[in-house]
């Protein structure tokens, strides 16, 4: 937390602001969220223009031209807010970590609470190698049944397991692969080989209906996220099992189960999704 659709409504929430705009200089409050020496960060982005606003995965990005970037992760309670004239109702940032001040006026503030995001400035070649690392964007249409199901195939994981690993597909979290699996039926402990070409066909068009969901509700806030504007995500309360253990599911009326296994919390309805 946050995932892709948290990172693309911040993305969303930020491009009129800061596209176009040239970065003057860069505070770096925090230098630990940095991934190199605070001195030579600063004198990397100085006099940068952001020709553009992007998301990879769970990461923002700004695109400095020539193919360099500024990668933001999130972490678990990043933000990037841009000031100084905030539409009403934004929260003022709290736990400042880098500030992005541009020509003319005007700057981004990454505030990040427990400081687990990170903030580093990418040459064209190292943010290449560092993307083609990560799997395929689920809601692109590269991504076919027939691609996704090769790759579950080819695995002995757990499929939520699976669908975490940034490096199979890239941006699904904890949240959105519980709802996902719900929706398509499927047990989160079942190893990735045992899914079939149907089910890994209901089991993406699941993944991409949720994330889409979710980004139209601008993301979901359990405690800490929000938005470019300060504000919360407005998918928390559909979600139909995730954090809802003992609950009744919403289709069936058994109550939503919870295990933990690979050190994280799995949720979902033992009726509506068998064992395996």
């Amino acid at each position: 937390m946050p995932e892709l659709p948290e990172a693309e409504t911040i993305v969303r929430g930020i491009r009129p602001a800061v596209t176009g705009r040239t970065i003057s200089s860069a505070h770096v409050i925090r230098p630990d969220i940095l991934r190199s020496p605070a001195r030579a960060f600063r004198s990397r982005v100085r006099g940068r223009t952001i020709s553009g606003v992007g998301r990879r995965g769970k990461n923002v990005i700004l695109e400095l031209g020539r193919g360099d970037v500024i990668k933001i992760n999130l972490g678990m309670t990043g933000r990037l807010l841009p000031f100084p004239t905030p539409p009403k109702g934004r929260s003022r940032p709290t736990h400042p970590t880098v500030r992005f001040y541009f020509d003319g006026g005007g700057v981004l503030v990454f505030d990040d609470q427990r400081r687990f995001g990170t903030v580093e400035f990418l040459e064209a070649r190292e943010w290449a190698d560092r993307s083609s690392r990560m799997g395929p964007e689920p809601l692109e249409s590269g991504l076919t049944v027939r691609r996704f199901h090769d790759g579950l195939s080819r695995s002995r994981s757990p499929v939520r397991s699976w669908l975490l690993d940034q490096r199979r597909i890239a941006g699904v979290g904890n949240i959105y692969a519980a709802e996902a699996l719900f929706l398509a039926g499927v047990h989160p402990i079942r190893r990735a080989q045992s899914v079939t070409l149907e089910e890994a066909g209901g089991l993406l068009q699941a993944v991409r209906e949720v994330l889409n969901r979710a980004i139209d509700a601008g993301g979901t806030t359990i405690r800490d996220y929000r938005n470019a504007e300060g504000d919360e995500g407005g998918y928390a309360p559909r979600l139909h099992v995730y954090g809802r253990a003992g609950e009744p599911c919403g289709t069936c009326g058994h109550p939503v189960e919870r295990i933990v296994f690979g050190g994280r919390s799995a949720f979902f309805c033992p009726d509506c999704q068998p064992g395996p």
